[in-house]
């Protein structure tokens, strides 16, 4: 009598199912990848193995399990400007996305101590701020938080950001001077986690950006993107 195969062979065959579909173009890049109740049923294995296969192609970044939406072949990861600022719908653009947003807050509010520290002013200070998340054919790739001093852009919250992005506008009213850039690897809020939909365990990249214009600080900018969609590459050319 034959023995069943242990779960350990079984996922590795689904793993190579799935990458061989992918490497011969039968599933090409955002195409969806069959569902854990699928592959189990195909390969007659438990969907935990499944969900074993398709948890380890994700790390490797050959998929991306969108949450509540489902599992396709990722793309090529683009290459994200770090020391140049500019739009992210141009980035997405640059990679052959299709850029769309969804705008959370755009609103006038009171300085808090914290972000007050940041941008050289003092606590109660009025400010501009937004919170825009950013999609790549409906796959959120970016979550934006800006902090805006009134001062170099005293109409930004007049502006369509569903047909512009801030850093469009900021960079035509607001040249920038001056760019501080700082990148950490973090765990998201359950908000950013909810926004970007990806899992409590998803690593991502945090950048957090201040810049200077008219001799001010101009914005402070938190931006959070999903380690498996989103990487930051930097260069500098010396004249």
């Amino acid at each position: 009598m034959a023995r069943p195969e242990q779960p350990f062979a079984l996922y590795g065959k689904i793993k190579k199912s799935v990458v061989r579909d992918i490497e011969s173009g039968k599933l090409k890049p955002d195409d969806r990848v069959p569902s854990e109740t699928k592959l189990a049923q195909s390969f007659n294995a438990s969907r935990m193995t499944a969900n074993r296969a398709l948890k380890e192609l994700t790390e490797e970044g050959r998929i991306i399990r969108v949450q509540g939406v489902g599992t396709f072949v990722a793309r090529p990861k683009p290459d994200a400007a770090l020391l140049e600022i500019k739009s992210i719908a141009k980035e997405i653009s640059d990679w052959g996305g299709v850029h769309s947003s969804e705008v959370l807050v755009l609103r006038k509010e009171e300085l808090t101590s914290k972000i007050a520290q940041k941008m050289n002013l003092k606590p109660g200070d009025a400010i501009f701020h937004s919170v825009i998340v950013h999609r790549d054919r409906d796959v959120p790739v970016q979550y934006s938080e800006r902090f805006i001093n009134p001062k170099v852009a005293p109409f930004y919250l007049e502006q369509d950001f569903y047909k512009i992005t801030p850093s469009e506008y900021l960079l035509d009213v607001a040249p920038v001077q001056e760019a501080e850039h700082i990148i950490e690897a973090v765990t998201c809020k359950k908000e950013i986690l909810k926004s970007l939909k990806i899992k409590p365990d998803e690593p991502c990249l945090c950048l957090k950006r201040r810049t200077w214009s008219f001799d001010m600080v101009a914005t402070y900018s938190i931006i959070v993107s999903p380690g498996s969609r989103y990487k930051l590459v930097g260069k500098f050319i010396r004249r």
